[in-house]
């Protein structure tokens, strides 16, 4: 069976997650597959970024690198880049066929969707000095925790999957964090209390915890200002630059600005026509930042929303930006009602109507999730991320 047909029989999403299978299966074939050096990325938001931007400058020392992220936009092949470029139809081909191989029936069966493409990217990675891996959903208990890893990233982490992960930060956070290996660096927090539960976590587990305020140097931060006004990046993408420079550092690499002299991974803030700007945040966190990058602009908001997302709370950040807002039809059974979001934008007095089309005289934010962004890109007849 080819990859897109198991996949296809796979679901993407699930109302429960048994958080044993995925180490038992992994542990029963472990000997059979490569594993090299693993960083892990953590967090609620900026791994895809930071990610990009430390396989990147790894790429450009002269180091063999898999960077691990999803989900996709366009295309499953995005979720598996190698020194500098997406996998290959037929090298993804092969790695499924290996792997199908390496596993029993019963185990191919079991694995969810993300544990099984988790899998695929060890195999498809084979031979790389190092794999930047993207947590997928949590930390503690994610299938990519499985792993043994040489350093652990923590991006900014905020109120995220609350029907897993728990309503507090305290609980969010503890989940997250206590994926902690035995090196971690911690980035700048929205909330005050993610340093202190990573600090008692560090000591418990007798971690070497960083935290980038303490490491970031004057030249790091002056080395990605000017990086940043070069490719045009706003102040939250600059703080996942950062974080990525100190990352490497960790590493022990020594920084030099051709390594991260970059544009940010497709889909963060990226200017994708000249009227046309595609962010695939879909929390309060991200539409903070984007709410300080368009300080004193309008925009048009192409939206929709999962009905589990605080969609009322990322409105409200977004207002004061937003001149009117065109809702976007997208064929996804997680999709907030219709009249739902409606009543929402209602309350804030936010006028709204349907996306028809693009006017060449509108400034454009599209924001929201990976299936807003690929639903709007198909409409476009945008066909590739690489833009």
């Amino acid at each position: 069976m080819n990859l897109d047909s198991f996949l296809c029989a796979k679901p993407l999403f699930y109302e429960e997650i048994d958080v044993r299978r995925f180490p038992r299966i992994y542990a029963s074939i472990k000997e059979q597959l490569p594993l090299p050096q693993i960083i892990h990325l953590v967090g609620t938001n900026g791994k895809g970024s930071t990610g990009r931007f430390l396989a990147t400058a790894l790429h450009r020392a002269g180091k063999k690198i898999g960077h691990y992220t999803s989900p996709h936009i366009l295309a499953f092949n995005e979720r598996l880049w190698i020194d500098g470029g997406e996998i290959s139809d037929e090298a993804l081909e092969s790695a499924h066929q290996k792997l199908y191989g390496i596993l029993d029936s019963q185990s191919r069966d079991a694995l969810s969707y993300f544990e099984y493409t988790t899998l695929l990217s060890l195999i498809a990675f084979d031979g790389c000095d190092y794999i930047v891996c993207e947590a997928g959903l949590g930390g503690e208990f994610d299938a990519t925790n499985a792993f043994e890893k040489v350093l652990s990233v923590f991006t900014p982490i905020d109120f995220d999957h609350a029907a897993f992960l728990g309503t507090t930060i305290e609980s969010i956070a503890g989940t997250k964090l206590r994926s902690m290996s035995a090196k971690a660096l911690l980035a700048k927090q929205p909330h005050t209390q993610t340093k202190s539960i990573a600090l008692r976590i560090a000591d418990e587990k007798g971690s070497l915890l960083m935290c980038i305020d303490e490491m970031c140097r004057d030249e790091i931060v002056e080395m990605a200002l000017q990086i940043a006004i070069k490719n045009s990046l706003s102040d939250y993408l600059r703080d996942n630059l950062e974080l990525s420079m100190v990352a490497f550092e960790i590493l022990g690499y020594r920084v030099e600005s051709q390594f991260f002299d970059q544009n940010a991974l497709f889909g963060r803030l990226s200017r994708i026509a000249p009227n046309i700007t595609l962010d695939v945040g879909h929390n309060a966190l991200a539409a903070e930042a984007i709410a300080r990058s368009y300080e004193g602009r309008k925009v048009t908001l192409i939206y929709n929303t999962y009905g589990d997302k605080d969609y009322r709370e990322i409105l409200s950040i977004l207002k004061p930006i937003i001149e009117s807002v065109e809702i976007i039809e997208v064929s996804e059974g997680r999709i907030v009602e219709r009249h739902l979001l409606e009543s929402v934008l209602d309350e804030l007095y936010l006028p709204y109507r349907s996306f028809e089309e693009i006017n060449s005289n509108k400034e454009y934010l599209v924001f929201g999730s990976f299936s807003v962004a690929e639903t709007f890109l198909k409409r476009v007849n945008v066909t590739s991320t690489m833009v």
